[in-house]
């Protein structure tokens, strides 16, 4: 919001406040500042002229030359600005002057013609672009006169010699994003009157129900309308003061009706809409939703298409414009418009920011009323605008007014208890004044058995409960004067044993020699392909975005091992030789589509590596490691050939129970050629949610053993296609209460071994708790386990 301070000034009392003051306690009161600019900064010796005669250049066509008086003298100033015309008052740079931007301004000739200076534009007077005038855009800035010439430009208007203090307005504070909302907040903050907007008579002649009629059929999204007619309009620019008022505050100048209407919304904070009352069809509003599939174009001359739960502001045949948002082509002002008739109304917030996300058309007034608008500012709006109107000579006003409100609003009243307001703040103030600060900022109190009764004033929306009450009392008692206290009952935070274990994870990997990368969970609908998988697997069912960044990231990710390989296959071109990494994060699983219920976000744990040291068993090692952290016995890996986004031969599942917990597997050549790099990934897909739910960290106590141990090792020969998972649930099986542990060390192929066979060595080692065994009770287990590997895999000794 950008306040000039000499508009400000106009509400409030601070005349006698210094810039740096009034920011400073604006800021701590709760109204944050972004940026203080000085109107027409650096310019100097700019001083008021009177253009008296107007010639062409003997040697240039696009050249003016002007005899201007200064006051003191008339001076000769050569231009290529064609809007200039005798008794014309501009801003005249005279010799040895300065003017926007540190451009000094001397004497020159000008196709052998003397200039003793320039005439200054706007924008060499400071302005932006964007908010000057379009017939001064490429011209002299034209002054409403009569002005002292010769006099400094900044002392004969003092509009030109302002500050504005541009402030945060956040999302629950509607009522600041107006000239009065500030007032009333630094009448609060310094405990100064306000100044009330002068009242004056209007004339008006007829009756406004003889030309115009407002029926509201969906009263839910619009609680109140009011309108005015004003005949005779005389469409002309508005007076220099408002022109200027208007550019400060970041709005450009068109002309007087649009002004006045856009002047009093940054007064009051209320948008105002003016239509061409003789295009109404039957001079009758109606606010409606919009019919399904109904067209308007709108002011920016762009035809859109309506849906339902848009709403509309009708006449009798078509929509003519869009609710709090818009209006329509159809009934623009224009410079041939005779009557208008003034809109000032009330809309619902959520359907005015859900019909402009659909429409993809953000405006001034749409940004307020998806804030809230109060309801209360309806009716002085409508006098302010038709005062001003009257004022600037715009037009004549028609008698009475039009204000459809069904369900008037209750006011509100807060209970609030000054004691508990003390134990928040952490202060001693009395009853008396809190009801004080309470009062500047315009709730009215009243002082109950100890209780404060609090009437809420309509433009303060966001005061709901006894802690906006709390909020108000610290910011008016002033926060840089609040003593710094530590809560009494403060808790220290710590971590649930989802997020223990997770972090435990983060931990083991990064151990292990794992990078965490994160990923975007909006993802290419063309994943599911990259990844080689087929038409029904589940990850095809995937979510769409109603309002995508773009299509690469247009549906919520089914899985991460996509981007897991977008993570390698980045590094692997950037030259890396050797890469670990891994993500804990959520894919979002639907039951089906079009969604029914809301999708499961299921937290899930991939890893990824690729280089010359990896291979599908290094990385099975790392998940064990995490088997090991979370506690999780008895798991099965069972061999998986049809998973299409892995090798065949070298993919695997990890099982507990019936439940999987995950897949590790070198990834198919394909796969890894989808994503645009070469040689051999690996990844591990970890259900990250249902290891968790399995794990088991209590740990239970063993002593070291009293007694040695004795180990053997065992060389078989078997099959190609049995599994070391088969060899060692025999050996275990077979090995009675003394064996102790099992580990393979060895698997060979070689010309010493029969074709289709392997041999596998494993490490045995036996120990009892209560004596030391002999060799015979060894040799007997052993020649058992043996015995079992023969009968059930055909396992031969080597």
């Amino acid at each position: 919001m950008l306040v000039p301070i000499a508009w400000l000034k106009d509400y409030v009392e601070i005349e006698d406040l210094s810039l740096t003051h009034f920011e400073d306690r604006m800021v701590m009161s709760g109204s944050k500042t972004e940026a203080i600019s000085e109107v027409c900064q650096g310019i100097k010796n700019i001083v008021i002229g009177k253009i008296t005669e107007v010639k062409r250049h003997p040697e240039a066509d696009k050249l003016w030359v002007m005899q201007v008086d200064i006051g003191e003298r008339v001076t000769q100033i050569v231009t290529g600005a064609d809007n200039c015309f005798e008794g014309a008052y501009i801003p005249v740079a005279v010799h040895n002057s300065w003017i926007c931007g540190g451009v000094k301004i001397k004497k020159s000739k000008l196709r052998g013609i003397d200039s003793d200076g320039m005439l200054c534009s706007l924008e060499e007077l400071g302005f932006a672009d964007n908010v000057i005038p379009k017939k001064f855009a490429d011209g002299i800035y034209i002054l409403d006169g009569p002005l002292p010439l010769g006099a400094p430009l900044q002392e004969a208007v003092p509009e030109f010699a302002d500050q504005v203090v541009e402030f945060e307005i956040t999302p629950n504070r509607p009522d600041c994003l107006s000239m009065l909302g500030i007032a009333r907040e630094a009448a609060a903050t310094f405990e100064r009157p306000k100044r009330d907007i002068a009242r004056v008579d209007v004339p008006e002649k007829g009756d406004i129900n003889e030309v115009a009629s407002v029926e509201i059929l969906d009263a839910d999204l619009c609680p109140r309308y009011a309108a005015k007619v004003v005949r005779s309009v005389r469409i002309a620019p508005s007076p220099m003061w408002m022109q200027l008022r208007l550019m400060k505050a970041g709005v450009r100048p068109i002309n007087n009706i649009v002004d006045i209407t856009n002047y009093v919304m940054l007064e009051y904070g209320q948008p105002i809409h003016a239509f061409d009352s003789d295009t109404l069809g039957g001079g009758k509003i109606i606010v409606r939703r919009a019919h399904e599939g109904e067209k308007i174009v709108t002011l920016d001359s762009v035809e859109r298409t309506l849906d339902h739960e848009t709403l509309v502001i009708a006449d009798a045949t078509h929509p003519v414009g869009l609710a709090g948002i818009m209006g329509g082509e159809n009934t623009e002002i224009t410079d041939h418009t005779k009557n208008i008739l003034i809109e000032v109304a009330s809309f619902d917030k959520t359907n005015i920011r859900r019909s402009s996300k659909a429409l993809g058309l953000r405006t001034e007034a749409s940004a307020r009323f998806e804030k809230g608008v109060a309801h209360c500012h309806v009716m002085p709006v409508v006098d302010r605008v038709v005062q001003l109107i009257h004022q600037l000579d715009a037009g004549d006003v028609v008698g009475g007014v039009i204000d459809v409100y069904p369900k008037p609003l209750e006011g509100k009243e807060i209970v609030a208890r000054p004691a508990r307001i003390n134990a928040i703040i952490g202060t001693k103030l009395s009853e008396e004044a809190i009801k004080g600060y309470l009062e500047r900022l315009e709730i009215v109190c009243t002082l109950e058995n100890g209780l404060l009764r609090c009437q809420v004033p309509a433009h303060r929306l966001d005061l709901e409960k006894e802690i906006d009450l709390v909020e108000e009392v610290a910011r008016m008692y002033g926060y840089d004067v609040v003593d710094t206290t530590l809560p009494h009952d403060a808790s220290t935070g710590g971590l649930n044993y989802n997020q223990t274990l997770v972090a435990a994870a983060r931990a083991q990997l990064t151990a292990d020699g794992y990078n965490e990368t994160s990923t975007y969970s909006f993802v290419s609908p063309s994943q599911p392909d990259w990844l080689n998988l087929p038409e029904d697997a589940p990850e095809r069912l995937q979510i769409r975005l109603i309002n995508p960044l773009g299509e690469e990231y247009s549906v919520m990710r089914t899985t991460l091992a996509a981007n897991q390989l977008e993570v390698l296959a980045r590094n692997f071109n950037r030259r890396l030789p050797a890469v670990r990494s891994f993500e804990i994060g959520y894919r979002f699983i639907a039951a089906s589509l079009p969604l029914q219920e809301l999708p499961e976000e299921r937290q899930t744990l991939v890893m990824g590596a690729f280089g010359p040291t990896e291979s599908f068993f290094t990385l099975k090692g790392s998940v064990e490691n995490l088997l090991d952290l979370y506690g999780i016995q008895g798991v099965e890996w069972r061999p998986m050939t049809t998973h299409t986004s892995y090798h065949p031969g070298r993919c695997a599942q990890v099982f507990h129970g019936d439940c999987c917990l995950g897949t590790v597997g070198e990834v198919h050549p394909k796969v890894v050629e989808a994503f645009g790099f070469e040689g051999k990934a690996y990844l591990a897909e970890l259900e990250l949610a249902w290891m968790i739910e399995k794990s088991n960290l209590d740990r239970k106590y063993n002593p070291l053993p009293k007694f040695p141990a004795m180990s053997r090792d065992l060389a078989v020969l078997v099959r190609d296609e049995v599994t070391n998972a088969e060899m060692l649930e025999i050996l275990k099986q077979n090995g009675g209460k003394i064996l102790e542990s099992v580990a393979l060390f060895d698997v060979y192929k070689g010309k010493q071994i029969e074709a289709g066979h392997k041999s596998m060595a494993y490490a045995l080692v036996y120990r009892a708790g209560d004596r030391t065994l002999t060799d015979a009770e060894v040799s007997k287990v052993f020649e058992a386990q043996l015995a079992a590997l023969s009968t059930a895999v055909g396992a031969k000794l080597r």
